[in-house]
């Protein structure tokens, strides 16, 4: 939201500068993201001053060149040579100085420097309008009136004054401030001074010639609806001064009644709309809901089907305009415009929201609406409008104020006490600086004991509605900051269940950022095109988009899209971990799952001058995989080949019918899908399987052995589809004691083997921790081992 800072000025005295501003702005709970210097127009007239001609003759080397002497009010006068055809002596101009940057409407600026034009020397330059941005016409100089004062600068003679323009990140709670009224009024509180409303006083019903009744069949859509009617106007081009506020915060003028309609919303925050009374057809205005599907073209030129449940504003044949949110395209103003229905009226906020989202429309109207505007604002708008399209446009006010209220909404009534304010803020506020905060926010305070006040919220304060609100008001407008950080810390000690969740995902999480993987937050929403099983989707019943329509059932294509966001931008080489929750429908119950997951794609490491670029593979995840578990202590799992739609091809491990971990190759399909054109291996964890795995697990200390470890290595010839697994597992049970571990070290698959066969290489390490192991404790091992290698995996053992 963009806040003019002059424009508040006309609200509330000001005598911060922007800068003091924007942090008072922030401290009281409106957060200023950015404050931007805004110039009516470019270069801010900056350097130009008014200047005399003295004297101008013919120059001597050119006909149409002229010589001048210019008093600019300064020790010296200066000679300019203009080719100006209408410079004459005696005239008032606007003179550039030496030093100057001008800024033409065409053409890149310039900096005025002292020259020779055909022989004669030049000190500045008299300007034109086009060449200092202050209009079109280059048939001469600008010439201004002869009263107009010498050595006055340019920029104070046409009254150009900076502005500074805050941008406010508005939280949605906060509709009261939606406006430039809304934040003087925070800012007249923090001051303790006084905020301005517009002066009403010479609105008055000039006769009653256009009188349009109102209908409003939908009164829970709409409590309020106010309208009055203009007659007799002339829709042209607004003045520059109201072209200047709207075009400071980002409003493109279209013509002075629309216009005024957009001041008044951006400076009370009460949206309003003007139709031309002429196209009324039947001359009446019905707030009603139409049928199912009943088209209505809408000011963009796109025909929009209709719900049964939006709300329009129509006459007496067809819909006119969605209400709240979009005009229609042939109801509207325009410059055959004669006569006025102006309305303001006080929508449902639920209303507005549902039906801009289902027709993707977001506008100024629809924002605050969709917040909560105030319901006892409209009728002091609407006054405003008609006055200032009376003076901009002409006219007459030719009926009444009708305002259809009939169930008036009644402010916020209840009881706080200064003693649990004071509890919930942490400190002492004095309860006669609490009350005077509450009633500066313009909340009726009355005492009723000497702890207790009985408050009366104003309808602008939609989310103040509790005694917390209320302690949330006083502390912002008193200032976090003014809040002391007590040097006192009470600590008490606390039974937690074993494993801590939190530090266990810490330890894991600083393991695999120390090993060179950056933690990724992806959203929890995204499109439903990413879930392959629709039936357990938990859908978003008022999705912001189709590409946020469901809750995710997988942390992977999520993480596929930061791979593709990545890879645009030349950083292909990534390394992701995520810890986060899916979400399923199951048999009608809601369930969310803790997972993990881990991604790599590109090169395994960066481009070095000593070795050569690896890209990463499977075994780069299988060896981030086995480090998290054996990391969480877990010994005891089978392992299987992957058959699942969600890997190209993969590896399993689980516990009974219960899979801890899947990893693998990311499938084409969702690497497609998701715009990544590189391999990506990615892993699978079930977070909260894992943890009740370590819950259950026993830690066991154990002194190092004191006696030394002896490696073996056979080779042997198996067939493709035996798994070292297998073979690991083959050896463990053959001597739990002694084998400690097990390892491959060499892999050939070749035309010189067998068909079907491969050879691997594997060494054992073998300790006893009881004693130095004998040579023929070794040898009886061993024999066992390639006894049970041969029987139960086929292995032929190579000599």
């Amino acid at each position: 939201m963009k806040i003019s800072y002059n424009w508040l000025k006309q609200f509330v005295q000001i005598d911060k500068t922007p800068q003091e501003l924007s942090l008072i702005l922030t401290n009281v709970g409106l957060e200023v993201e950015s404050v931007d210097k805004v110039q009516p127009v470019i270069g801010g007239l900056e350097g130009l001053i008014i200047g005399e001609v003295l004297t101008c003759v013919q120059h001597p080397n050119a006909d149409r060149l002229r010589v001048t002497t210019v008093n600019v009010g300064g020790k010296e006068n200066l000679q300019i040579v203009c080719g100006a055809p209408n410079v004459a002596a005696g005239q008032k101009v606007v003179v550039a100085t030496v030093g100057t940057t001008v800024y033409p409407l065409e053409g890149e600026p310039f900096k005025i420097k002292e020259s020779k034009i055909r022989g004669e020397a030049s000190q500045g330059m008299i300007c034109a309008e086009d060449e200092i941005g202050l209009g079109k016409s280059h048939d001469g100089i600008m010439i201004l009136p002869s009263e107009t004062q010498i050595g006055m600068l340019a920029k104070a003679h046409f009254q150009m004054e900076d502005d500074y323009v805050f941008e406010i990140g508005l939280t949605p709670n906060r509709a009261d401030a939606a406006s430039h009224l809304g934040v003087a009024r925070d800012l007249a509180a923090y001051f303790r001074s006084e905020y301005e409303m517009p002066d009403l006083s010479s609105f008055k019903i000039d006769n009653e010639n256009l009188i349009i009744p109102v209908e409003v069949e939908d009164l829970a859509a709409c409590p309020r609806y106010s309208s009055v009617t203009i007659s007799g106007v002339t829709v042209a081009e607004s003045p520059e001064w109201l072209k200047d506020k709207l075009k400071v915060i980002g409003l493109r003028p279209i013509n002075n009644v629309v216009d005024v309609t957009n001041y008044v919303l951006h400076g009370l925050g009460q949206p309003l709309h003007a139709f031309d009374a002429d196209k009324i057809n039947g001359g009446k205005v019905i707030v009603k809901k139409v049928t199912e599907g009943t088209p209505f073209l809408t000011l963009d030129d796109v025909e929009r089907k209709l719900s049964a449940d939006d709300l329009m504003i129509c006459n007496a044949e067809v819909p006119m305009c969605i209400a709240g949110v979009f005009g229609g395209k042939t109801s509207g103003v325009d410059a055959g415009t004669k006569n006025i229905f102006l309305e303001s009226a006080y929508f449902n906020s639920v209303s507005v929201r549902k039906t801009a989202k289902r027709h993707g429309l977001k506008t100024d109207a629809s924002f605050r609406f969709e917040r909560g505007t105030d319901p006892e604002i409209p009728v002091t708008a609407l006054k405003y409008a008609a006055i200032l399209i009376k003076e901009l446009a002409g006219g007459e006010i030719s009926s009444s104020v009708a305002d259809i209220y009939p169930n008036q909404i009644k402010p916020f009534e209840f009881e706080v006490s200064y003693t649990n304010i004071n509890k919930l803020i942490g400190a002492n506020i004095p309860s006669a600086e609490i009350k005077h905060i509450i009633t500066a926010l313009g909340i009726s305070a009355t005492n009723t004991s000497d702890d207790t006040l009985a408050l009366r919220v104003p309808s602008f304060k939609v989310d103040v509605t509790r005694e917390c609100d209320i302690t949330e008001e006083v502390l912002r407008i008193y200032g976090y900051n003014n809040i002391a950080i007590p040097s006192k810390i009470n600590a008490s000690l606390s039974y937690t269940s074993k494993p801590d969740k939190e530090n266990t995902q810490n330890v894991i999480a600083d393991m695999l950022t120390a090993n060179g993987y950056a933690e990724i937050w992806c959203n929890s929403l995204t499109k439903s095109a990413y879930s392959k099983n629709l039936d357990e989707a938990v859908f978003i019943l008022n999705p912001l988009s189709s590409d946020l329509n469901v809750m995710r059932q997988s942390l992977l294509m999520p993480a596929l899209e930061s791979v593709a966001y990545n890879q645009n931008r030349k950083n292909a080489d990534v390394k992701f971990y995520e810890f986060g929750k899916t979400y399923h429908l199951v048999n009608e119950q809601y369930v969310e799952r803790p997972r993990l997951l881990l991604l790599v794609s590109g090169a395994k490491q960066g481009e070095q001058w000593n070795q050569n670029t690896k890209s990463t593979t499977f075994y780069n995840m299988k060896a981030a995989v086995d480090a998290i578990i054996s990391r969480l202590g877990i010994s005891s799992y089978q392992s299987d080949v992957l058959q699942d739609e969600n890997f190209a091809y993969g590896i399993k491990y689980f516990r009974g019918d219960k899979t801890l971990v899947s990893f693998g190759a990311a499938t084409k399909a969702d690497r497609k899908q998701a715009d990544v054109n590189a391999e990506v291996f990615y892993a699978d964890f079930d977070w909260a399987g894992l943890l009740d795995i370590v819950k259950k697990n026993k830690i066991v200390n154990k002194d190092v052995s004191k006696y030394p470890a002896v490696r073996r290595d056979l080779s042997m010839l198996i067939d493709k589809e035996v798994t070292f697994d297998l073979l690991k597992g083959i050896a463990f049970k053959t001597d739990k004691k002694l084998i400690k571990e097990v390892g491959v070290f060499d892999v050939y698959e070749g035309d010189k083997l067998p068909e079907g066969k491969k050879s691997y290489a594997l060494n054992f390490i073998l300790q006893d921790e009881e004693q130095t192991l004998t040579d023929k404790q070794i040898e009886n091992t061993m024999q066992k081992l390639i006894a049970n290698l041969t029987q139960q995996a086929g292995a032929e053992i190579r000599k």
